[in-house]
């Protein structure tokens, strides 16, 4: 492997350029196009991202409303601000927060190699899960994504990272997986996969309530600061702060198990 040092401009998203010194070196499989361009590395980086957590990649999110249709049957959500209000509250207070955080946690245990932390994470993660149907929901599309990216976006050493979890994965912990195998920035990946998460939490309402294309974008909108806030909070949090306080949510997610009329499988 060829080395040398060369002063570049870094850019990102969210930050002002600046200038750094930056070792370059020939690319690895597991390492987006052009490693030394730094432009075309955030590009393919990027376009990974958003492949990968588009609603045509196929782990069939479309088909789970994560208890959100018990709550449209319960009358708990009936229009644009209650469904906006209950995303919110499971954004910051339940599961969007506990998945942030177990994608950080398991991101940052792969890109360090440390398969046990990563299986400890992992166990974790699944046993957090509140019911039956989250539980097949989360592991369902966990593996999905696992197998896709496998197939289409293999990386070296993924297949041994996600062997050493000796469990299922669930969704977020897939997704931090292959994102640092792949060496994807974490926080543009924490972002994507939250506004994912919250991009089929509406479109599954938007079939219930029902909301009309405006009305739904209005609602993607309005949760654009508490998806920005939960990436903060679960970039900087660890398994400790780790809770929920959504009952509510939780209790969907259980009735709907035995609900009589299901368009979703959660």
């Amino acid at each position: 492997m060829t080395m040398s040092t060369i002063t570049i401009i870094t850019t990102s998203i969210a930050t002002i350029p600046t200038t750094t010194t930056a070792t370059s070196m020939l690319m690895t499989t597991n390492e987006p196009v052009n490693a030394g361009d730094l432009a075309a590395r955030e590009a393919a980086a990027l376009y990974r991202l958003m492949t990968w957590l588009s609603p045509a990649f196929p782990v069939g999110g479309f088909s789970y409303s994560s208890g959100i249709e018990w709550a449209v049957e319960a009358g708990d959500i009936t229009d644009t601000a209650t469904l906006a209000d209950w995303l919110d509250t499971m954004l910051g207070d339940g599961s969007g927060f506990c998945d942030a955080t177990f994608l950080v946690q398991a991101y940052r245990a792969t890109e360090a190699g440390e398969e046990t932390s990563l299986r400890d994470i992992a166990e974790l993660a699944s046993a957090f899960v509140p019911s039956r149907e989250r539980q097949l929901e989360t592991t369902s599309q966990g593996r999905a994504f696992i197998d896709i990216a496998r197939a289409a976006w293999d990386a070296e050493g993924l297949d041994a990272m996600v062997a050493a979890c000796r469990t299922p994965l669930v969704y977020p912990v897939a997704v931090g997986v292959v994102a640092a195998m792949h060496g994807v920035p974490l926080a543009p990946t924490l972002h994507a996969f939250l506004h994912a998460v919250v991009s089929n939490w509406i479109s599954a309402a938007s079939r219930l309530i029902p909301l009309g294309q405006t009305d739904s974008q209005r609602v993607l909108v309005r949760l654009e600061a508490a998806v920005a806030a939960t990436a903060t909070r679960a970039l900087s949090a660890t398994l400790d702060d780790l809770g929920s306080a959504t009952f509510r949510a939780d209790l969907a997610s259980l009735r709907h198990e035995t609900q009589y009329t299901r368009l979703f499988r959660s």
